[in-house]
């Protein structure tokens, strides 16, 4: 799919630049952001899971283990 921008010279120039310095394309560094602030809401969800199980010794389908723990290979 393709997206396209209006942004100022200057500032293309400079993302030009910073890309470069980078060794990487603007479109890259563009795809890379959205990438990132796109899970940044399965990342708020995995905090509450985090808090909501922090102490119990249980996450999800996973339950602590102490003989799992110890075990020696």
């Amino acid at each position: 799919m393709n997206l396209t921008l209006s942004i100022d010279d200057k500032l293309l120039e400079q993302a030009r630049e910073a890309a470069r310095a980078q060794g990487k394309s603007v479109n890259q560094m563009v795809r890379e952001y959205l990438e990132q602030i796109s899970a940044a809401g399965d990342l708020e969800s995995e905090i509450e899971e985090f808090r909501r199980t922090s102490g119990t010794g249980h996450r999800k389908d996973w339950k602590f283990n102490r003989d799992e723990l110890h075990e020696r290979t």
